[in-house]
């Protein structure tokens, strides 16, 4: 068995229905070691931690909009299996709802300010800081501390939902809040397909 599989993922590979392994986890009587990571639980063996001296390991997953909260816990999840395969011990998982774009992040900035934590691990460079995020990762250079992103690959969704926020955000200012989305939707759908790819 992998260390770091979430309980959904090791009751779908030993055919268990996920409902049933939850009961099993909440009575104490599933047949694997378990731990939790924020509200995920792990089946297998936790990583021990980071000592004193290396600081906290800390998983940092961020979604744009409420209503994407679902996937903060599959983020999570993905960030976890990840970092447990490289060995890394999870200390803690910060969650959070805010557009990259958004500086008032405060989970973010209290990671940023923490000098306890010595890595941060991300998904995607862009759930971490969607511009500037090389000036981020050289200050944390500076400190001894480290930004590790699973998957460098950018997200063209995010980047286009950004570039709408940006697009809104600017229609509001010119023409009002009521008629911003529309503006924006129609500005990016005038790009989309005049685009030759």
């Amino acid at each position: 068995m992998m260390p770091g599989v979430n309980l959904k993922e090791w009751a779908a590979s030993t055919g268990i229905a996920y409902i049933t392994a939850r009961r099993q986890y909440a009575a104490g009587t599933l047949p694997v070691p378990t731990y939790r990571i924020g509200r995920l639980i792990m089946v297998g063996e936790p990583v021990t931690g980071t000592s004193a001296e290396t600081g906290q390991t800390v998983v940092y997953a961020r979604v744009s909009s409420a209503d994407q909260e679902p996937d903060l816990d599959r983020q999570v999840a993905r960030v976890t299996v990840w970092a447990t395969g490289q060995r890394l011990g999870v200390d803690r998982v910060v969650t959070e709802v805010g557009s990259a774009l958004d500086g008032h992040r405060e989970k973010f900035l209290a990671l940023l300010r923490d000098p306890a934590v010595s890595t941060i691990v991300v998904e995607h460079r862009g759930r971490f800081a969607r511009f500037g995020a090389e000036y981020v990762e050289a200050a944390l250079s500076a400190q001894g501390r480290r930004l590790l992103v699973v998957d460098p690959a950018e997200v063209d969704d995010d980047l286009v939902r950004d570039v709408t926020e940006i697009l809104t955000s600017l229609c509001a200012r010119l023409y009002g809040s009521r008629v911003a989305a529309t503006r924006a939707r129609r500005a990016v759908e005038a790009v989309t397909e005049s685009d030759p790819v």
